[in-house]
């Protein structure tokens, strides 16, 4: 069975480019294009990873963490940010929430999107 993967995301351009690669590698994608519906699918789906982006309508990613700290199922999840800003003070603020790893969109290749997957829930 295939490995779930949660994107939470609203940038079209980025949905269509990562659920592209990781179903093209075999992963099961689910797409919330908010925190809040994010939320809710983590709690249906309960997918093996999450890939996180951090500004968003409605909620952004900062708080999706927070939240998923206050549940002990969601907790358990790993996260992989998504996020146009590098700043040291938002990492340091992603890892503090459990953000296991980052990615920078205007920097990434796609397969290293798969590689943070890969390398947080195999194949």
């Amino acid at each position: 069975m295939a490995k779930k993967i949660l994107l939470i995301e609203d940038e079209k351009i980025m949905i269509n480019l990562l659920r592209k690669k990781l179903t093209g590698e075999g992963y099961d994608v689910t797409i919330a294009r908010n925190g809040e519906e994010g939320l809710e699918t983590m709690r249906e789906l309960n997918p093996d990873v999450v890939l996180l982006d951090i500004i968003m309508p409605k909620m952004g990613g900062f708080e999706v963490m927070q939240e998923m700290k206050k549940d002990p199922e969601l907790s358990k999840i790993p996260i992989i940010i998504v996020s146009n800003s590098g700043q040291p003070v938002e990492l340091s603020k992603a890892k503090e929430l459990g953000a296991r790893d980052w990615l920078i969109k205007t920097e990434f290749d796609p397969q290293e999107v798969v590689d943070k997957v890969v390398k947080q829930i195999g194949r």
